[in-house]
């Protein structure tokens, strides 16, 4: 039976992770300390070329990925991957808030149980998500809220992502909102939560849990999904079923989803009190000196462009053409226009934008150029979105959050 098959592989893959972790780190045992890279800052194209020389590491299901950390699993995604319109399930960025992650799933037991304010409890088996509830499917960019971390200056606490901590991919699953419809929400819920199989490591320490306001659950596009690009979902990605919640960062994509609480009250922990939040200010952004005491729970994604190609490593020839190219992403409302300055933004120029994947899905777009000196050229990205919305000169704040200022990338001519 598929399901025994799919058992046995987990259990498989308890054992990889046990043992195999610390072997595949064999061959990064004599590169420079994650310490190290973080007091010494990161160059302006690190994360983006081959002369990235952090750490890489392999992981079960997983290809060679930069790793930030091993407890828990912290893995970027090489920017090479990002010149398709899918990210591959094996090379798709990995962050985990506690080392005590799932590393086996039996879906024999396997239960979502959804609970609290319902008129009908729900335990609700993977058969039953499959078999019970219509499917969806749709084409959605994730991002981690700390991706491009690395860049603010001056240098801010947590993981120093580059700009690799993102994807897209195809997810297919059941709309949250008829979950919750099954369930039967009571009039007086005020929010949806959710939790995954995910542990932490003291009793004192409090479960990683996200909610959303129940109008939100109830009439927005968050589904469950149980398939990525075609595959099952990858372990480390939330096997075996993850809430997807586009337009929005990924701390609310919850991995590995076991119990959804509907609530009368809003959630209060550390995750939503302390955690994921950025100061009320134009563009959430702060003076480093003098940080915002006011702050609210960081949410949807800014508009945004970065460069895929030229990644800044390698050098352009004069007078020879080359394709810049790269992503831009937003909320939803839809990218209108993506331009890029070959001279520091003293003038800019129209990309061609590739056609529309989905609405939450990353827009491709592209610029022939043809260098006409040599030296250093600083080139720019900008993109607007349907709704006027477009990138910032400056931006900063303590957190290290939503990245979204007008990205600079120095290209050597020669």
């Amino acid at each position: 039976m598929q399901t025994d098959i799919r058992a046995a592989r987990r259990d498989l893959l308890k054992a990889m992770l046990a043992f195999g972790a610390s072997s595949a780190l064999t061959a990064c045992s004599k590169s420079i300390g994650l310490g190290t890279f973080t007091s010494l800052g990161l160059s302006d194209h690190l994360g983006q070329g081959p002369a990235d020389m952090r750490p890489w590491a392999r992981y079960p299901e997983k290809t060679d990925l930069i790793m930030l950390a091993d407890r828990p699993p912290l893995l970027e995604t090489p920017m090479s991957y990002f010149m398709s319109d899918r990210t591959p399930n094996d090379a798709y960025f990995v962050r985990w808030h506690y080392a005590g992650l799932p590393t086996h799933v039996d879906l024999r037991t396997f239960r979502l149980n959804v609970i609290g304010a319902v008129a009908k409890p729900l335990q609700l088996s993977f058969d039953d998500l499959l078999t019970k509830l219509e499917p969806v499917s749709a084409t959605v960019f994730s991002q981690c809220a700390g991706n491009s971390r690395s860049f603010f200056k001056p240098q801010v606490a947590g993981a120093e992502w580059t700009h690799g901590a993102m994807g897209n991919a195809v997810y297919k699953g059941v709309r949250l909102r008829d979950v919750l419809k099954m369930a039967g929400v009571s009039s007086k819920a005020v929010e949806a939560s959710f939790r995954g199989l995910d542990e932490p490591p003291l009793q004192s320490s409090p479960h990683f849990e996200k909610p959303l306001t129940i109008e939100h659950a109830m009439t927005g596009d968050a589904f469950i999904a149980y398939e990525m690009n075609g595959a099952p979902m990858p372990m480390l990605n939330g096997f075996p079923i993850r809430l997807v919640v586009p337009g929005w960062f990924a701390t609310y994509w919850v991995k590995a989803l076991s119990q959804i609480t509907l609530r009368t009250e809003p959630l209060d922990n550390f995750w939503v009190n302390t955690a994921y939040r950025i100061p009320i200010t134009p563009e959430h952004t702060e003076d480093p000196k003098h940080p915002s005491e006011v702050t609210t729970p960081l949410t949807n994604y800014p508009t945004r462009s970065i460069f895929v190609s030229p990644d800044g490593s390698g050098k352009l020839r004069k007078d020879v053409s080359t394709t810049i190219q790269g992503i831009a992403v937003d909320d939803g409302s839809g990218i209108r226009r993506v331009e890029v300055s070959t001279d520091g933004g003293q003038t800019w120029a129209d990309t061609r934008l590739d056609a529309v994947i989905d609405k939450y899905s990353w827009r491709r777009w592209k610029l022939d150029w043809k260098p006409t000196k040599t030296g250093t050229c600083p080139l720019q990205c900008r993109a607007t979105n349907a709704v006027g919305q477009t990138q910032p000169d400056y931006e900063w704040n303590h957190g290290g959050y939503r990245r979204c200022v007008i990205q600079t990338l120095n290209v050597e001519v020669v």
